[in-house]
């Protein structure tokens, strides 16, 4: 409730989502007016009698410009009142900015347990990180949908075989034994089926287990094949942003952290890859004897540091990536010179607005996966009882003991009513489940998730070139986009203007 009301007082005046749009370094590509494109174009032809219609009045024809005319883009700061009016611009700022308060949540909660060591209270941070994933994938889900809806582009078959082609690795990768990648989940679902069988046995039932391993595996295989559907057009977007950063990136340094940047989830899940990271750091081959380099504690210590290093790098560049994307404005219009023939004024002006009105959506592709990438491995710190290699925590090799209460609903102590009575019940019945769902199974679980998540993204830039090619990949003309710039083609053909253009014509006005 703290955080709720901070969140509520403080975001108004300071967010993180809208510096990281509004804080000047971005800057956006303006449509031309009609004005300015008539004059370029120069003199127009007049009407012909054939335009004329029986009752006198002259057809209304859009004004056409040759395509290579020369024509120079204004650009402008992305200012908060520019971002007001963009689509999905509420849900990216709430994302952002949650994730934030989450983030600041599980900060003061590790702090508080490292000096309290309470035993008995429940890790608050756990529902805060659990509600960031919950609105991520929500939001995803949402863009999904969106590709659905299109009956004229390619962009549902994509989603589909994705899907399925997601689907079929998560299966193959499942049957890889721990050996060679070593996420614990067998080691954890062994654990978990003996404490949910000793459960039952306690409460007089027979089972020979909650749930059959291949049951288990299919749905982990489903939930890998949903989450890469969801994954697949802001991989395929990341790959082109990235190319397209690297093109405009000037500065030794910069081209480095990009290159770092994309090669990031290929090194995220190495860490994982039992013979190449952890045999060689655990038995090194230095001669005769080997010496490990260090634990296996501090092995898991660093890889969850990492993954955090690197998710604050993703999070630095992402502002390369979205001037990259907004600087397809002008590779348009250049393309456009290129070729022959007239365009509408219309048609150019939409051209070019529909890049910056489809910004936001960008930013969330950008965003959202990141965000459930670092909970997630927030989430396999805590469940998973790992440490930050910073304060002394509890031994997490030590073994969970499986004391288990005969029933859920034994004799309790005398109570003066019957509020304290139920209070015991469900305490006991937590402190079963606890039992139950011990770390050994968040171990295995989230390891493979948080590696699913890193493995999705190099997938993605590998096959990027190709759907380019075969212009799969959606680009200004991709139908997706189209549907996205819906507001902004009719406040064209309403005749209504951007901000901007009113602020131009104002200008103009005083200058005169």
């Amino acid at each position: 409730m703290v955080m709720a009301s901070v969140i509520q007082k403080i975001i108004p005046h300071y967010s993180l989502a809208r510096w990281l749009l509004c804080s000047g370094s971005l800057r956006w590509y303006q449509h031309p007016t009609e004005e300015e494109l008539r004059i370029l174009a120069g003199k127009q032809r007049g009407k012909s009698k054939k335009d004329r219609k029986y009752n006198g009045h002259i057809e209304n024809k859009p004004l056409t410009i040759p395509k290579d005319i020369d024509l120079h883009l204004e650009t402008k700061s992305v200012t908060e009142r520019d971002t007001i009016a963009l689509h999905y611009f509420p849900e990216y700022q709430w994302l952002v900015d949650f994730t934030v308060a989450a983030t600041v949540v599980y900060v003061v909660t590790e702090a508080y347990y490292s000096i309290v060591k309470p035993s008995q209270e429940m890790n608050i941070s756990v529902v805060w990180c659990l509600l960031v994933l919950a609105f991520a994938v929500k939001v995803l889900f949402s863009l999904t949908t969106h590709y659905f809806k299109v009956e004229e582009g390619g962009e549902r078959s994509v989603c589909v075989t994705f899907g399925f082609f997601f689907f079929v690795k998560a299966m193959a990768i499942l049957i890889v034994t721990e050996n060679y990648l070593e996420f614990g989940l067998e080691s954890g679902f062994s654990n978990f089926s003996e404490s949910a069988m000793q459960f039952l046995e306690k409460q007089g039932l027979e089972s020979q287990g909650p749930v059959s391993k291949l049951t288990f595996k299919l749905f982990l295989a489903v939930l890998c094949s949903l989450i890469g559907a969801f994954l697949t057009f802001p991989g395929l977007r990341l790959a082109q942003m990235h190319l397209d950063a690297l093109n405009l990136a000037t500065e030794k340094i910069t081209q480095t952290l990009l290159h770092i940047n994309f090669l990031a989830p290929l090194v995220m899940v190495l860490l994982w890859v039992k013979p190449i990271t952890k045999d060689y750091i655990m038995n090194p081959p230095l001669g005769k004897e080997s010496i490990p380099l260090m634990s296996e504690d501090t092995f898991d210590t660093m890889r969850l540091w990492i993954i955090i290093l690197l998710c604050a790098l993703r999070l630095a560049m992402m502002r390369s990536h979205l001037q990259a994307y907004l600087n397809l404005a002008q590779k348009s219009v250049d393309q456009m010179k290129k070729e022959a023939g007239r365009i509408s004024t219309v048609d150019l002006q939409k051209m070019v607005a529909r890049v910056f009105y489809y910004l936001c959506v960008i930013a969330l592709q950008y965003v959202a996966p990141l965000v459930m990438l670092l909970h997630t491995t927030l989430l396999l710190k805590t469940l998973g009882n790992y440490s930050w290699g910073i304060y002394p925590e509890l031994n997490s090799d030590t073994p969970v003991e499986n004391n288990l209460p005969n029933s859920v609903y034994s004799e309790s102590p005398p109570t003066d009513g019957k509020m304290k009575v139920t209070v015991v019940q469900i305490t006991m019945a937590l402190g079963s489940l606890k039992n139950i769902f011990t770390p050994l199974l968040f171990r295995g679980l989230l390891s493979f998730l948080t590696w699913r998540g890193c493995y999705s993204w190099p997938q993605y830039q590998r096959h990027s070139p190709f759907l380019c090619k075969k212009r799969l990949h959606f680009t200004l003309t991709c139908s997706k986009t189209k549907q996205f710039a819906e507001l902004t083609e009719k406040r064209f053909t309403n005749g209504e203007k951007h901000p901007s253009t009113c602020e131009r014509k104002k200008r103009k006005e005083k200058k005169e």
